[in-house]
């Protein structure tokens, strides 16, 4: 797959997406014919027309520009996705546009993870393990809230032509994150600043688990932030 030349993809370069936010490009995407095909913790993923790529928009995740760190580090590494486009959005937020990954089956997936946590992979799987170890290093002495690494059996994926691949293999510390809005938001967003948090209730980790109360909560204390910081 020659993702660079998809015709899916054409649409989207050269855009000015830094001046969109994440639902700006959610709509761009949907009116361009992608079809929303999943919804993690931090992003909502859409399918393009033609099936051969997917697009990941997040409001805020501070850990995936570490992902795409490790994959300009290991490039062509076959266990990690062939990435087109990689844009920031208005707010904080990200797109990315990669080659379309499957689930694999629970068994495959937890064996790929049982390597990694053992180091006892092939000569790529041991690169991109190796280089995670240095991201996770790097980020860990600078990022707030970091939790490191992370693989389990949902970043274990196949690509269209059959590889085993490893997606957003790092994470935030979210709990943490978010009590702290909570406790004391201007904290938030003097240590990540505000510019780079401004849609930070916005991620469907929030949509999807927070009763109407939690909520409520969470905007109360984020606008209490912003009367501090201003």
């Amino acid at each position: 797959m020659t993702i660079d030349h998809d015709a899916d993809l054409v649409p989207l370069l050269g855009r000015a997406w830094g001046t969109a936010g994440h639902r700006d490009a959610l709509a761009d995407l949907v009116r361009l014919g992608w079809t929303p095909c999943g919804v993690g913790d931090w992003a909502v993923g859409l399918r393009s027309p033609g099936g051969l790529i997917a697009a990941r928009v997040c409001p805020f995740d501070p850990a995936y520009p570490a992902f795409l760190e490790l994959c300009r580090r290991c490039p062509d590494n076959p266990y990690l996705p062939r990435v087109a486009l990689a844009e920031a959005l208005d707010g904080g937020g990200l797109l990315t546009v990669l080659e379309f990954l499957a689930p694999v089956e629970q068994a495959e997936a937890a064996q790929v993870a049982r390597r990694w946590r053992e180091g006892a992979g092939d000569e790529a799987f041991d690169a991109v393990r190796r280089t995670a170890l240095a991201v996770d290093e790097e980020w860990r002495a600078r990022m707030p809230w970091w939790d490191g690494i992370d693989l389990n059996r949902g970043n274990v994926r196949r690509a269209v032509d059959g590889r085993i691949v490893l997606v957003d293999v790092f994470c935030m510390d979210g709990a943490s994150l978010y009590r702290q809005v909570l406790d004391d938001s201007a904290v938030v967003r003097e240590r990540l600043s505000a510019a780079a948090t401004r849609h930070l209730l916005d991620i469907p980790y929030i949509a999807r688990e927070s009763t109407p109360g939690e909520i409520e909560a969470l905007r109360a204390a984020w606008r209490a932030g912003a009367v501090v910081t201003s």
